[in-house]
């Protein structure tokens, strides 16, 4: 096998959640193009099936979109059902979807603690081990978590307690499962991103231009497309003999 075939996914099927908008549809198109089949999955339904309806007119893969809810056990082990069903397999999850609340620690509620890590690391936990009991019966399968350098430092000028605690929750959590699923041939990796202009990170407001962009090495916010080869990356058997990793995509950011 050729260097650049080792990142083919061509013919395997990935499921990425929140995948209709933002890095995760970066992710969605790259797996795609890349050659998998893919199943995007979110809450908002509608928007899933826009967004595969045009992954697939892109790609020429088959792309789904169905309605996930990751905090919900039973959605996700419909949507895994879903991916076989409709493309013969699954082999990739990607937890991308994720919820962040700014407001100091000592104003946040509990209402707002819970539902950032029922989304970051609850829904993340279920699914991945939904995913895995999977993978036990198919001799072995990916998943590619959604970190962030908000597991290794504090964000200013904003606060965000509870979406960094739940960041760190995922990176160890992603050491654990790799350890502990390595013999079943269940790769666990994440990407830990920098700051990236999407809907939830406000990189263009000036009030945070000092602190994301001019103090990181490179001086400049990342866009999602620089973000997903990484994810193909760690999908594909070009990562064959990682696993448990966190890959930094900060700009320099955490040099510091």
């Amino acid at each position: 096998m050729g260097v650049l075939e080792k990142f083919s996914l061509a013919g395997r099927t990935a499921l990425v959640t929140g995948g209709y908008r933002g890095l995760g549809r970066a992710f969605a198109d790259a797996l795609a193009e890349a050659g998998a089949d893919v199943v995007i999955g979110a809450r908002d339904v509608a928007a899933t099936r826009q967004a595969a309806s045009e992954v697939a007119a892109a790609t020429g893969r088959k792309v789904v979109g169905v309605e996930l809810d990751v905090n919900d056990r039973a959605s996700g082990r419909a949507a895994i059902e879903t991916a076989v069903q409709r493309t013969g397999r699954f082999d990739i999850l990607v937890n991308n979807a994720g919820a962040c609340v700014h407001r100091p620690a000592l104003d946040v509620p509990d209402d707002e603690w819970d539902a950032v890590f029922s989304t970051n690391v609850d829904g993340l936990w279920k699914l991945s081990q939904e995913a895995a009991r999977h993978f036990t019966t198919v001799g072995g399968g990916t998943i590619v978590n959604i970190g962030s350098i908000s597991a290794q430092i504090v964000n200013r000028p904003q606060w965000q307690p509870a979406y960094n605690a739940s960041k760190a929750a995922v990176h160890q959590l992603t050491k654990s499962l790799a350890a502990e699923w390595a013999p079943l041939k269940i790769r666990v990796n994440a990407v830990a991103p920098g700051y990236v202009k999407t809907e939830m990170a406000p990189v263009d407001e000036p009030r945070f231009k000092a602190r994301w962009i001019d103090d990181a090495p490179m001086q400049r916010y990342a866009v999602p497309e620089e973000i997903a080869p990484t994810v193909v990356f760690l999908a594909s058997d070009a990562s064959s003999f990682m696993t448990g990793s966190v890959v930094v995509i900060d700009g320099g950011y955490t040099l510091h």
